[in-house]
C-alpha cells in the first residue's frame, strides 16, 4: 500500500497562519523521510483564521523548495472558482520549479456564500457547476498542449520544464465526479471523509466508464486512490481519543460551525464521552468518515476499506489538534503499512 497526506495547514488554538504554515513544512518534510508518496494541499475560502490552505498553488511552490522527492500538489484546486488557461499556467511553472513532482488535483466545491460571492462563483444558477468536465478537460488539454491547428487557443504557451507535465488527477466524492474521471482517462481519487456510502459506487462507475485519454494525460488502465481520516496512536483507545475532535469537528460542521480543531479534552466534553474504537474488522457494509487505531488496527482498516473499492493507493486527511499528535499519528501509520 502506497500512503500519502492532504494537508489543510489547521491554524492552532490562539495561533496564526504562519504558526499553520511551518507546521505543514514540517509535516511534509516528516512525510518525505517516512516514505509518503504524495504531499497533497486542500482549498478552502472564508475561514482563513482555522483553515489557513486557501492558495495551494502558493504553498506546493514552498513544499516543493523545502523537501527533495516527494510528489506535491492540490487537493483539491476548486476549478469552479477559475479558468483553466490560468490553473494550467500556474501549474505548468510548479512543474517547471520541480520537475517531475506536481500533481494538480482538480475538484469542484461551494463554501461559505460570502466567499462564493467574492470568487465569481454564481450560487444562485440552476446548477453552478455544469461545465466542470468541461473545464477539466481544457485544463489538461491546456498542460499537454492538445488543441488542434487553428483552434482559438492553439498558439497559446506554457512555461515549461523539459521533459514533464503536472500530473492531473480528478478529485471527488460522487459517482458523477468517478463518470468524469472515466471518461477524460484520468487518474480517479474519492474522498471517503466526505461521503464515504458512496466509495463503492463510485469506484465502480470509474472502472465502467473508463477511456484512456487521447493526449496521454492519464494511465493506460483505471487508477484510483482513497482518501480517509485517520487517527493513528499507540493504542485503539489512544488512538479513539484523538478521534474525537474529528467527531466534534463533523458535528459542529453539521451545526454550521466552522473554527480550529477543539482539543481532545474539548472535544470529548462535547461528545458526552471518548468514542468507541473503531471496530476491526469493520463490519460489512459499514464505511465510517473517520478511522483510528494502533498502527497494526489502522493497517487492517485500510486494507479492508481499499480491498473493497480495488485500489493501493491512501491518501490520508487527519483533524488532531494537537501538531505532535499529528506528526506521531503519521510516523505510526507509516510504520504499521511498512513504508
Amino acid at each position: 500500500m502506497d500512503l500519502s497526506i492532504v494537508d489543510l495547514a489547521p491554524v492552532p488554538e490562539g495561533g496564526t497562519a504562519t504558526d499553520a504554515y511551518e507546521n505543514t513544512i514540517e509535516l511534509a518534510q516528516l512525510a518525505e523521510d517516512l516514505g509518503y508518496s504524495r504531499f497533497w494541499m486542500a482549498e478552502h475560502h472564508g475561514m482563513a483564521d482555522s483553515i489557513a490552505s486557501t492558495t495551494p498553488e502558493v504553498l506546493i511552490a514552498r513544499l516543493a523548495a523545502d523537501t527533495d522527492e516527494i510528489r506535491v500538489g492540490s487537493g483539491t484546486v476548486l476549478l469552479n472558482h477559475y479558468q483553466p488557461f490560468k490553473v494550467a499556467e500556474t501549474f505548468a511553472s510548479l512543474d517547471a520549479l520541480a520537475p517531475g513532482r506536481i500533481d494538480l488535483g482538480l475538484g469542484r466545491a461551494t463554501g461559505i456564500p460570502a466567499a462564493d460571492r467574492a470568487l465569481g462563483t454564481d450560487r444562485q444558477s440552476g446548477d453552478p457547476d455544469a461545465d466542470h468536465a468541461e473545464k477539466i478537460e481544457s485544463t489538461v488539454t491546456h498542460l499537454h498542449d492538445g488543441f488542434p491547428d487553428e483552434h482559438a487557443y492553439d498558439d497559446l504557451t506554457l512555461p515549461r520544464s523539459a521533459d514533464s507535465v503536472p500530473e492531473p488527477w480528478v478529485l471527488g466524492s460522487s459517482p458523477s465526479s468517478a463518470e468524469i474521471a472515466g471518461q477524460l482517462g484520468l487518474r480517479y481519487c474519492f474522498a471517503g471523509f466526505i461521503r464515504p456510502s458512496l466509495a463503492e459506487r463510485a469506484f465502480e462507475t470509474y472502472r465502467d466508464r473508463f477511456d484512456p485519454s487521447p493526449l496521454g494525460a492519464g494511465p493506460d488502465e483505471p487508477e484510483g486512490m482513497l482518501a480517509m481520516n485517520v487517527a493513528c496512536a499507540d493504542t485503539d483507545d489512544e488512538a479513539a481519543r484523538l478521534r474525537a475532535t474529528a467527531e466534534a469537528s463533523y458535528k459542529r460542521l453539521r451545526r454550521g460551525v466552522v473554527g480550529s480543531p477543539p482539543s481532545v479534552e474539548a472535544a470529548i466534553n462535547e461528545l458526552g464521552g471518548v468514542p468507541e474504537p473503531t471496530p476491526n474488522p469493520l463490519p460489512d457494509g459499514d464505511w465510517p468518515r473517520s478511522i483510528s487505531g494502533s498502527p497494526e488496527t489502522v493497517r487492517d482498516l485500510l486494507e479492508q476499506l481499499t480491498d473493497r473499492v480495488g485500489v493501493e493507493d491512501v491518501i490520508v486527511q487527519n483533524i488532531i489538534a494537537d501538531h505532535d499528535d499529528v506528526l506521531r499519528s503519521h510516523e505510526l501509520l507509516a510504520d504499521g503499512v511498512g513504508l
